[in-house]
């Protein structure tokens, strides 16, 4: 991660992809804000697929692939 932060900006300078960093430390009212978003339907995350533990290396693999077009969930639940 921290090779990440460091080359993203040199990234973005020479090629056509754009790297940024997010660093967020939230506060109560931030998640507070954010929860009544998510209540009110007016924030929905998008889930690509749902994997279960087991799955984890086919799951990896569908990240690497880069089609997904949301989060991949690793479920605890068999």
């Amino acid at each position: 991660m921290f090779q990440a932060m460091l080359l993203g900006p040199l990234v973005s300078m020479s090629g056509k992809r754009q790297m940024g960093n997010l660093l967020v430390k939230p506060s109560k009212k931030d998640l507070m804000e954010m929860s009544y978003y998510l209540e009110a339907g007016e924030i929905v995350p998008v889930i690509d697929r749902i994997y279960p533990l087991s799955k984890l290396p086919e799951a990896i693999a569908y990240l690497e692939e880069g089609h997904a077009q949301g989060k991949v969930i690793i479920s605890m639940d068999e």
